[in-house]
C-alpha cells in the first residue's frame, strides 16, 4: 500500500486553526463603574488596582463632595432648599482639595470622570429645565473647585478644559429619570447616558445622538434569581441594607460567583460588554469591592479581555461595528 505524507504547511495550517477561530471573536469589553466618587481611601485604592490591572474606570461624581460643609448653602438642588444633598458634603476644605488630586489624576491615567449630578437627587417628576439647571451646577462647581477650596494656585493647567470638553458622561441618581432628561443632557453636551437597567448584558443604543448604556440584571445566589449587577442591590438582598461584617466572606463568595458566572457567559458566548457597578462605600465589611477586585485581577490581565472606561467602551464598539459591517453607534 502507498503511504502519503501530509506537506508541513498543512500541518501548521491544522494547528494554527484553533487559534485563527479563538481570534476572530472581538475582545470582551468590561466596564466597571463607581458612584458618588467620595471616599479618598477609595480613590487611591480603586486607581491602584486599575493600575496594577491595566484597567480603566468610571468615576460617577456627585459634585457636592466638592463642596465643604461650611459653604454648603452655596448649592441649591431643583425643588430644594439651599445646602441639601442627599450624598453630604465635604467636611472640610483640605479633604475636597485631596479629592480634586484624585480627580485630576484618574483623568491623566485615562479614566472616565462622569457626572452624578450634585446632591443625588430623585429627579423623576424633573423637567428638561431641572436637568439642565442640575447639570449646570455640576460645571460650575467642578469648574471653581481649586478657587474655593482655598488652593487656587494649585489649580492644574487645563482643568478648565478638562470640566467643559472631557466630562461627557452622565448616571441618574436611583436610576430616576424623567422625560426631560435626554433633551437636558444633549443641551449639556453629554455623549453618553448609563442610568437604563437592561434584562441581561446589552449592546449601547444610540438614540439621536445620545449614546445609553444599561446595567444588567444578572443570576445571583443559590436560586439564580436575577439583580442589578451593583453592589448597592446586592448589599439589599443579602443584608436588609444593615452593614453584616460577620458575613462578608459568605457575601464576598456570592458576588464573585455572581459577577464571573456573568462574565464568563459573555466571554464564551457573543462577547456583548458586561457593565457592574460600585458605590464609594465597602458595604458588609468591603464584601463586593473585594469581589470587585478578584474579578479584575482574573480577567482584565488576559489578551482578549479590555477592562476599559465608557468612552473606551464606545470607542470600541464602533471600531467592532465597521469590521463586522454592520450598523449602530
Amino acid at each position: 500500500m502507498r503511504s502519503f505524507s501530509v506537506p508541513l504547511f498543512l500541518m501548521l495550517l491544522i494547528a494554527v486553526a484553533p487559534v485563527a477561530q479563538a481570534q476572530e471573536k472581538p475582545k470582551q469589553l468590561m466596564m466597571i463603574s463607581f458612584d458618588g466618587a467620595g471616599a479618598n481611601t477609595l480613590w487611591e485604592r480603586s486607581r491602584d488596582i486599575a493600575r496594577r490591572n491595566h484597567a480603566h474606570f468610571t468615576y460617577f461624581l456627585s459634585c457636592t463632595l466638592l463642596i465643604e460643609r461650611a459653604r454648603a448653602r452655596s448649592y441649591q438642588g431643583p425643588h430644594q432648599k439651599p445646602g441639601r444633598s442627599n450624598i453630604g458634603f465635604a467636611q472640610t476644605a483640605e479633604e475636597a482639595r485631596t479629592r480634586l488630586g484624585h480627580i485630576w489624576q484618574a483623568h491623566l491615567e485615562g479614566h472616565d470622570i462622569s457626572s452624578h449630578t450634585c446632591g443625588h437627587f430623585d429627579g423623576k417628576d424633573w423637567a428638561a429645565a431641572d436637568w439642565t439647571a442640575e447639570f449646570s451646577s455640576f460645571r460650575h462647581v467642578l469648574s471653581n473647585a481649586w478657587q474655593t477650596t482655598g488652593a487656587a494656585l494649585d489649580e492644574p493647567e487645563g482643568w478648565r478644559d478638562f470640566v467643559a470638553r472631557d466630562i461627557n458622561g452622565f448616571r441618574a441618581p436611583y436610576f430616576s429619570t424623567s422625560a426631560g432628561m435626554v433633551e437636558a443632557e444633549k443641551a449639556a453636551g453629554i455623549r453618553y447616558d448609563a442610568s437604563l437597567v437592561t434584562k441581561g448584558p446589552a449592546m449601547p443604543e444610540d438614540k439621536d445622538g445620545l449614546i445609553r448604556f444599561g446595567l444588567p440584571l444578572i443570576p445571583e445566589g443559590p436560586a439564580g434569581r436575577p439583580i442589578i449587577g451593583m453592589d448597592y442591590n446586592l448589599f439589599i438582598r443579602h443584608s436588609a441594607g444593615i452593614d453584616n461584617p460577620s458575613r462578608a466572606a459568605e457575601f464576598e463568595e456570592r458576588a464573585y460567583a455572581a459577577f464571573r458566572a456573568a462574565f464568563d457567559k459573555q466571554y464564551d458566548g457573543d462577547r456583548i460588554p458586561l457593565q457592574l457597578g460600585f458605590h464609594f462605600v465597602e458595604m458588609n465589611g468591603g464584601a463586593y469591592w473585594r469581589a470587585m477586585e478578584r474579578l479584575v485581577s482574573d480577567v482584565c490581565g488576559r489578551q482578549d479581555v479590555a477592562c476599559v472606561s465608557y468612552s473606551q467602551a464606545v470607542a470600541m464598539i464602533r471600531e467592532r461595528q465597521r469590521h463586522e459591517g454592520a450598523s449602530g453607534l
